[in-house]
Formats: C-alpha cells, sequence, structure tokens
C-alpha cells in the first residue's frame, strides 16, 4: 500500500472570509491560462496544482462500497463494505456516520483528499444497473443516510462527493438521455434527497451527472443545464463548493462554464484547457467565473488540508499539517463492516420461529446454492475495490459451528451465463506483442491469463496480438467463449471465429463494455485424445481518452461436468440428510452492475427448482438472496425462513453466521419495496424513446406508485422481522416549539428562499411509546407516514415523514422521539417557485412498515390552519 497521508482535522464548513479575499487576489494575479489550467485533472484521479496560490494537487478516488485507490500502487487492496443498499437497509444514521469514518480512514491511508460518494441517486426502478449503489427508493431516506455518510467523512477532514446530480437514476443509454421530470416532481423527489444531504452535511463536492434533464422550463445535458446548476444548486441553495463532472461527462467548453460546471475530470485532456481560454478571450465566459472556479477549489483544497501558504515554482513546497497517520485497516474496520451488515440484514419470512439457529443442537448443516459456492460479494462498474480480506459463506459458518458439527456444501447448479475463465493449465501463453501501426514491433510480455486486459500499453502501440495454446483433455463436450473489445479477431487453429468493428473509445469503459465484452461460444468435442487448439486474437489498441488506452480479451472455458439436475439431485440429497439446509441464491456480476440495466427481475430458472426441491426435502430450510437489487421469490411463502443478505462485502459468511446462529439480530428493513409480479412494478424498466425518458410517473415512485394502485408487493417498502415482537402502545404530536409554530394554510408566494430550508429541526416532534413483547432484546425501526391532505388527489397516498431507531430490551418499554422535516408538509408551486403547506386534514401515521401501521394521530387539534 502507498504510505498514509497524514490525519486532518476537519477545518469548518466554509473559509473565513479575509482568507478568501486573499485567495482571490492571488487568483486575480495569475494569467488565464494558469487559471484554467487548474480547472481539468492533471490525470485519471488527480487535479493539478499551483505554487503560486499554495494548492497542492486533490486526489479523489471511487466510492460507495469503499475506497478503491488510485491503481498507482499494485496489487493494492482495500476495504470492501456491503453496497449501500444493505446501508440503507439499516436505516441507521449513526452506523451510516460510522462507515463514513471508515471509509475516511482508509482514504488517508490511500492518500486521496475526495472520496466520489454518496450516491443519493433514487431507486426508481429495480432494474437499473446501480440500483445496488442506492440507499433507497425513497427520498427521506435517502437523503438521511446520504447526510450521515458525508458527516462521518468530512468530520475527519475527507471530502465527500454527492453524485449524481441529477436524475441519473438508470443505466440504459445513461451518457444520452434526457429524463422529462415535471418541476414538482423534479423539487419533491428527485432533488430531495439532494438538498437534505446540503442542509444536514454540507458536502464538500457534488458530482454532475452524465445525463440530460428537461424540466419543462430548459432541456438540456445536467453540465450545461443553468437552472439546475447554477440556479437551484449555486444560487438558490448557497452551495459554495465545488461541482465536479462525472468521468468524461463533459463535452462542451462554453456551455458547460457558464452553467455552473467547476471542475472536468478526468484529464490531462478535455473540452476546457486551451478552449475555454478562448472562450474567456471571446467573451463568451467571463473571466470571473473561471475566479469563481478556482475560489471553489481552493475551498475544497482547503477543506481536505491540501492548501498551504504559496512557494515559488521550482521550491520546495511548505509541508502539509502533520497529525498522527491513521491506523493500518485491522479488525476494529472489519466489525463496523460486519455491524452494518448484520443491521441491514433483512428478516423478511420466519414461520415457526425458526430462526435464529441454536448451534449446539446441529449435527449436520447442508449449505447449498451457486451463490453459496460463489458469493456475489460487490456490485460491478466504477465502485468495485479488491478486497483486503474476503470472508465466504462457507469459511464463515465453519468458524461459527461446533467442532464435530458436519458442514457440507453443494452449488446446485450454476446460474452464471458465462463459463469461468480458462484454468491456466490448459494455457500455454499467452503470449502478447505490441505492434505500432506499421507492424513493426514494439515489445511483448507472457502472461498465463484467460482474463487478459492491459491498460497503458507501451507508447505507439497501434495493435496487440495474442497467441497461445489450448488444450482440451477430457472426453466430452468443452465450451470455450471468447470476448473482446473495439475492434478485434480471433482465430482457432487458423480459422476465424469471432471478429469485432466497434470504433467507440470512452464509451466502451462508461458501458461497462471493457469488462463484460459480447461473447462467441464454441463447443469442442473431444475424445479418447487430447485437443489442442492454436488461439490468436488480433486486437486494435482502444483509445478510452482520459482512462488512457487499453485492450481486453477474454477466454473462457467450461469443461465436461454433471448436468444442472444431476447438481441440483445431489443438492437434495445433501439437504434430506441434513438437520438444516442453507439455499443461497441471487445475481451476479453479470447480472447487477453500472453500464446496464437488467432486462428483467428474474432469477435463472435452475435456482427457482433448486430452492423449491431443496424446501421440499428439508422442512428446515433457510433460504438467503445474495442481491443488491429486488429479484422476483415466487416460492417466498413455500420456505419457512427467508433472509435478504445483500452483495455483502467482504464480511459475508461472519455476519450470516451471525445471525443464523443469533449472535447478531437481523434488524433491517426494506428500503425498497420487493414486488409479487413483474407487472406490479410502477416503473418497469427505463428505456428511453428517441433519447427521451419520461418519469410519467411524478410523485409515485417505489411504495408511493405501489399505494396508488392499490397492489399487494411480496414485501412492503419498510418491512422486517427480527427476534422479538412489538406493541406500539402510544403516539402524541409536541409542536415545532409551540404547536402555533407550525401552520397548515396558504403560504406567502414568495421565491423560494436562498439555502435549503429542511432541517429536521423545524418541524413537529412525534412522541411513539413502544413496548418489546417478545423473548429477547430486539432493535425497532419506528416509521411515521403522513397522509396527503384531504382533497390532493394527486398527492402520494403518504409519505414517509420520519423513523428512528430504537433498541429495548425483552419486556421492556420505550420513547422514541421523531422530529419531522417542515419539507415533508409542503409542496412546490411551480407557478411561484415557492414551497407551500397545503390546507387540509393531515394524519400522520405509525408503524412497522408503509403497510403494516399500527398507530394513527389528527394532526388538527395539534396544527390548526393559519388563514390569515
Amino acid at each position: 500500500m502507498s504510505a498514509p497521508s497524514p490525519a486532518r482535522p476537519a477545518p469548518p464548513a466554509r473559509p473565513e472570509a479575509a482568507d478568501e479575499s486573499r485567495w482571490a487576489a492571488l487568483i486575480e494575479a495569475l494569467d488565464p491560462a494558469a487559471k484554467v489550467r487548474l480547472l481539468t485533472g492533471a490525470s485519471l484521479w488527480a487535479l493539478h496544482g499551483e505554487p503560486r496560490l499554495g494548492l497542492h494537487p486533490v486526489v479523489t478516488s471511487d466510492g460507495p462500497q469503499g475506497v478503491r485507490g488510485t491503481g498507482e500502487v499494485p496489487g493494492e487492496t482495500g476495504l470492501l463494505a456491503p453496497a449501500p443498499s444493505a446501508t440503507g437497509a439499516t436505516w441507521d444514521t449513526e452506523l451510516a456516520e460510522r462507515l463514513g469514518r471508515v471509509f475516511a480512514a482508509e482514504a488517508r491511508r490511500k492518500n486521496v483528499d475526495v472520496v466520489l460518494a454518496p450516491l443519493v441517486n433514487l431507486q426508481r426502478t429495480p432494474v437499473a444497473g446501480r440500483h445496488f449503489e442506492c440507499l433507497s427508493e425513497d427520498p427521506l431516506l435517502s437523503g438521511a443516510l446520504g447526510a450521515a455518510l458525508v458527516r462521518g467523512l468530512q468530520d475527519e477532514g475527507v471530502a465527500a462527493c454527492l453524485k449524481h446530480f441529477v436524475a441519473n437514476d438508470s443505466e440504459t443509454d445513461r451518457t444520452r438521455y434526457r429524463a422529462r421530470i415535471d418541476p414538482r416532481t423534479l423539487r419533491e423527489v428527485y432533488l430531495a434527497p439532494f438538498e437534505r444531504v446540503l442542509a444536514e452535511a454540507g458536502p464538500w463536492s457534488v458530482m454532475g451527472a452524465y445525463s440530460g434533464l428537461d424540466d419543462g422550463t430548459e432541456s438540456a445535458p445536467v453540465l450545461e443545464h443553468r437552472r439546475i446548476l447554477r440556479g437551484v444548486l449555486k444560487d438558490e441553495w448557497g452551495y459554495d463548493g465545488a461541482v465536479i463532472s462525472d468521468w468524461a461527462a463533459a463535452r462542451t467548453t462554453a456551455a458547460t462554464a457558464v452553467a455552473g460546471l467547476d471542475l472536468v475530470m478526468p484529464g490531462p485532456d478535455g473540452p476546457w484547457g486551451d478552449a475555454l481560454v478562448e472562450a474567456v478571450r471571446r467573451g463568451e465566459v467571463d473571466e470571473a467565473v473561471v475566479d469563481d472556479k478556482v475560489l471553489r477549489l481552493m475551498r475544497l483544497a482547503t477543506r481536505v488540508g491540501k492548501l498551504t501558504e504559496p512557494w515559488a515554482p521550482g521550491e520546495q513546497p511548505p509541508p502539509l499539517p502533520a497529525a498522527p497517520a491513521p491506523a493500518p485497516a485491522g479488525e476494529a474496520d472489519f466489525a463496523v463492516l460486519r455491524e452494518v451488515l448484520t443491521r441491514g440484514t433483512v428478516l423478511l419470512r420466519d414461520e415457526r420461529a425458526m430462526l435464529p439457529l441454536d448451534a449446539h443442537r446441529l449435527n449436520r448443516v447442508a449449505l447449498i446454492g451457486p451463490n453459496a459456492v460463489d458469493a456475489y460479494l460487490q456490485g460491478g462498474g466504477s465502485a468495485y475495490v479488491p478486497a483486503v480480506r474476503t470472508v465466504g459463506y462457507a469459511e464463515g459458518l465453519r468458524a461459527a459451528l461446533p467442532e464435530g458439527v458436519e458442514l457440507t456444501v453443494h452449488r446446485g447448479g450454476s446460474s452464471r451465463r458465462h463459463a469461468p475463465f480458462v484454468d491456466p493449465a490448459r494455457l500455454t501463453g499467452l503470449r502478447a506483442a505490441y505492434l505500432d501501426g506499421n507492424g513493426t514491433p514494439l515489445g511483448e510480455e507472457v502472461r498465463r491469463t484467460g482474463d487478459w486486459g492491459a491498460f497503458g500499453v507501451p507508447d505507439g502501440t497501434a495493435d496487440v496480438v495474442l497467441t497461445g495454446r489450448i488444450t482440451l483433455a477430457e472426453p466430452g463436450d468443452h465450451l470455450l467463449e471468447f470476448g473482446c473489445a473495439g475492434r478485434f479477431t480471433v482465430s482457432l487453429d487458423g480459422e476465424p471465429v469471432h471478429t469485432g468493428e466497434d470504433d467507440r473509445g470512452v464509451e466502451l469503459i462508461l458501458e461497462s463494455g471493457h469488462h463484460h465484452p459480447e461473447t462467441h461460444r464454441r463447443t469442442v468435442r473431444v475424445g479418447a485424445d487430447p485437443v489442442h487448439l492454436d488461439l490468436r486474437i488480433d486486437l486494435r489498441v482502444v483509445d478510452a481518452d482520459g482512462y488512457g488506452r487499453f485492450v481486453t480479451a477474454h477466454v473462457r472455458h467450461l469443461p465436461p461436468g454433471p448436468g444442472v439436475e444431476d447438481e441440483i439431485a445431489g443438492a437434495v440429497a445433501a439437504a434430506r440428510a441434513a438437520d438444516v439446509a442453507v439455499v443461497v441464491v441471487g445475481t451476479n456480476e453479470e447480472v447487477e452492475s453500472e453500464g446496464w440495466d437488467r432486462p428483467d427481475l428474474e432469477l435463472t430458472p435452475q435456482q427457482h427448482r433448486l430452492v423449491r426441491a431443496v424446501a421440499a426435502a428439508n422442512p428446515r430450510t433457510v433460504v438467503v438472496v445474495n442481491a443488491g437489487a429486488p429479484v422476483l421469490l415466487p416460492w417466498a411463502g413455500e420456505v419457512p425462513a427467508l433472509l435478504w443478505a445483500w452483495l455483502p462485502g467482504q464480511e459475508a459468511g461472519h455476519a450470516l453466521a451471525d445471525v443464523l446462529f443469533g449472535r447478531a439480530e437481523p434488524s433491517g428493513r426494506l428500503p425498497w419495496t420487493l414486488p409479487a409480479r413483474a407487472e406490479d412494478v410502477p416503473v418497469p424498466d427505463a428505456v428511453p424513446v428517441d433519447g427521451d425518458l419520461d418519469y410519467r410517473e411524478g410523485l409515485h415512485i417505489g411504495h408511493r406508485g405501489y399505494d396508488r394502485a392499490g397492489t399487494e408487493p411480496a414485501f412492503p417498502f419498510g418491512h422486517g422481522l427480527g427476534w422479538t415482537t412489538w406493541s406500539y402502545d402510544r403516539v402524541e404530536a409536541h409542536g415545532a416549539s409551540t404547536p402555533a409554530d407550525f401552520t397548515f394554510g396558504p403560504a406567502p408566494a414568495d421565491p423560494a428562499p436562498a439555502g435549503p430550508v429542511l432541517a429536521d429541526g423545524d418541524g413537529p416532534r412525534i412522541t411513539v411509546t413502544l413496548t418489546n413483547t417478545g423473548p429477547r432484546t430486539g432493535r425497532e425501526v419506528v416509521q411515521a407516514y403522513l397522509d396527503a391532505p384531504d382533497g390532493a388527489t394527486d398527492d402520494p397516498v403518504r409519505v414517509l415523514a420520519g423513523f428512528a431507531v430504537a433498541e429495548v430490551p425483552a419486556g421492556g418499554t420505550a420513547t422514541v422521539v421523531l422530529t419531522l422535516p417542515r419539507r415533508v408538509f409542503q409542496s412546490w408551486d411551480e407557478e411561484h417557485r415557492c414551497w407551500r403547506t397545503p390546507t387540509g386534514r393531515r394524519r400522520l401515521r405509525v408503524g412497522r412498515s408503509s403497510r403494516d401501521l399500527r398507530l394513527m394521530l389528527d394532526l388538527d387539534p395539534y396544527f390548526a390552519p393559519d388563514l390569515d
């Protein structure tokens, strides 16, 4: 690993005015070219420094599941947290803040100043490729947890980069589509989590999205959208941080500069540079606009400890603020990741109180399923982190079971679309020859792997030729797969079998085509004698702009073996012989990833057959779903116990053992709605039509859409069981500071005030008294939902208005306080561009989920309309 940078104390939210006046004078002394140079990255992850400003390079890194680093240290690993959807399932802001602190320490170890997280886009459709990276389908829950993650990072002096502003909620044509959203929906749904995070945590940077936006007043790419970037974010909300482009999202010069974009990433190339200097010279962009961008960069730098006194070019720069370096990642960090996962694990069903299991009363446990053998630990795409360690499900259960308890493991059939990468033992080579445009060799190397990719090919390389030999020895049918990116030809024994003519560049990165290329399949039958195949792959180097130049080639192989039905039969036999069967099903990186949306919500058919067969063979069957986003579970009512374990990160096995054997309660609650049928989903897909993605459902996404349609989900938003039961005894309202301070009635038709106004402290306080009526200590997530005003037919039936977590011993009673933000009582009036508090009776309902509401409070006696 790289040497850790020093810990930095958290600076004030905004630098002193005197400092900024001094910075402005330093900026003014620079010529336009020197200023503009600072506004495009120096490399894939770092920004430029400038001695005359005292500016040291600021370094960024993905991501939401852990801090990957810049890739400069070969073989560098890092902490791999559960996917953000698992954090969403905790409904626990204190725990999310602690996770942010873990990320901050990891960032300092890797010399990272800005972590490109959290992502508070909403889970508009369950098929969205980055669904697992989002926190929730609900704007209030997403905003609250996003703010907590930002606080955890920034309290330790590491910047958060809140993303992706705004309405970049799906992957299909994500760099080109234009989201068409009416102003009220935009304000109350898609801007709402960003507004809350800005109000509560003040992120030091915000990432602008790839996509476009048509809000009825302006239609443009988000990075060119003046009303949304400058008008709402900077002017109305008073945001003083830096707006960073998503990687390679900026495509124009003057339009992005005047709209409010501050920093273009990655570098060193991009649409600004000399073109922006020329735009300033021609008067298309005022130099004061450029100065403001540099000032915002300096604010970011001082907040992360990368601004010192200026120094002369060529001289030694002043040292950065010194502080103790963070300790190496270790058990304390692993414990936080494990806690996030156990508290996020959702117990969907537990008939006959089968769970938790008493490990000391077991003789044999059967661990079954494709994901039991090959767990899907993290989502694909930019969030990927090479884990410092991974604890698989079998390893975790073995460590937790008493000595003498037998654990058997059976796959029960593959769930993968692709064959695995070829075993290196079957390969002779691959030898790579690097050639210039004339075919002249520039160098070569040998790598014995089927996952062959190279970034940073030698300068001048135009083509790469891979050659080697594949040996197929076992009698039977062998499946070969070949996948490459860009322009290529794959040949076997001199015969071309697969070609590609894709001339795209950076798009292959943005759409994950380099990680998941389309493949060609060929079946080779082997008799008594081995078959040797000469392989040649001709690859044209892909130029991906700031990402570098690369080639990709995948060689996959599936040898003859037992069929799916034979594997299922073996798993059923193991289940029948066991005291308990644990079946792990789910998705994998072929299904859930950045770069594309899923075609449907289905698991593979063989997984459905496996679950039903095992459950029929053993009445003590626990099914564990290893997936980040919803999948259909048609057999959910047929199994006695059902857990949702997310994309679990590095501590997967330990956390599952904790839950199964009662060391920790699975206290998660669904942060999204699990559908019973695909046709019930309010937004079934996100496929643009002629470049437009119409958010026609308006305010009614997620659980709101189910309520409006009156459909019954498999499991509702907020659902989750535990090791105990609960009685909801009483709910009371206590006003803002006094009841008269919180009024219902027409709001003045004034323009929206500067700065977001929705802090938790400016609404009524609600107290809920509940009793733990079960035999064990438990954690409960108390949820409050606000009904629509009487007569408001276009409003959601109800919205999440607040939540709180309580831990109560068996038989104990607790009173939980929920402070509801004023914003949940308001609606956006686009005509006057202001928030209004509608008239009409308001009822608040409190309970365990959006469909299990046990108490009702009529707010009229507490908050009478003020019609003066």
